[in-house]
């Protein structure tokens, strides 16, 4: 039975206070009685619009999150029709996942419920669905307008962006640092900048070099990664005093206390 107007601004703020709760407390210590004093709703309110519980509950957070990650990047992930438009892109994902860190209420639902069921997997899956047809779409723009390679295979394209920024964002949640969500994304556009550079027209000139072409990824190098350990050996730097980088292995604490608290998710 559709809910009524009033009932459906009550569940929403009832989802929205608890992923402000996860932010704050971590999913695994936040309670229903947590949420139910935040939101001002009685036990007999939270269970008729969440009948599972908890978990009921945490599958409607992951929703919700899953709709912020993209309405976060917008309007620049629905307007991706020039090279500065993909660069305001990039930068606007940046700005989100420096300012949220590790605290993402999205992740830490779907690991509290675990990343198997069939229920997680429709909302990472749609989740990731969404954001790969806005890059496939951005993409096919560009070459309607002569800005990349005609014969990109615009999904794979798309998907092999979403999955750097992806693997970018998850090393950003477990270190803090942003350097790999950065290098995956310049890397990523890049990679659509370098096919029409290396395109050619049927008389073998160059295409027109007026289209705007994006800044960073195409005009300045990519931010200098620390050296590999193989990268030291090849120079011979091994050993301590030569290396100019010593790596440190530090152990990445879990939150939970279970086997599945340590199951792989999107790290939207």
């Amino acid at each position: 039975m559709p809910l009524t107007s009033k009932g459906a601004a009550t569940r929403r703020r009832i989802v929205e206070g608890a992923a402000e709760q996860i932010r704050e407390q971590g999913v695994f210590s936040v309670t229903l009685e947590d949420v139910m004093a935040r939101t001002a709703t009685t036990k007999s309110q939270l269970f008729h619009y969440f009948p599972g519980g908890k978990d009921d509950l945490l599958l409607a957070v992951a929703r919700h999150e899953a709709d912020r990650v993209i309405e976060d990047q917008q309007p620049e992930l629905g307007s991706l029709t020039s090279w500065a438009a993909w660069d305001r892109w990039r930068e606007k994902v940046l700005a989100r996942y420096r300012t949220h860190g590790s605290d993402c209420p999205l992740h830490a639902a779907l690991a509290r419920l675990g990343g198997a069921t069939d229920a997680t997997r429709a909302v990472a899956g749609e989740l990731l669905d969404r954001w790969q047809r806005h890059l496939a779409e951005g993409i096919r723009h560009l070459q309607a307008e002569g800005g990349t390679a005609p014969g990109l295979n615009t999904d794979r394209e798309a998907a092999a962006l979403l999955a750097g920024v992806q693997g970018g964002v998850l090393i950003l949640m477990t270190t803090g640092a942003s350097t790999h969500l950065e290098a995956a994304l310049d890397a990523g556009i890049a990679r659509l900048c370098a096919a029409s550079r290396q395109e050619r027209r049927p008389s073998g000139a160059l295409p027109d070099r007026s289209v705007d072409r994006p800044r960073r990824p195409c005009a300045q190098p990519a931010a200098r990664l620390p050296p590999t350990w193989g990268d030291m050996r090849t120079r011979g730097e091994t050993n301590r005093a030569a290396a100019p980088w010593t790596p440190v292995f530090r152990p990445v604490p879990f939150r939970g206390d279970s086997r599945r608290d340590r199951l792989a998710v999107p790290s939207a």
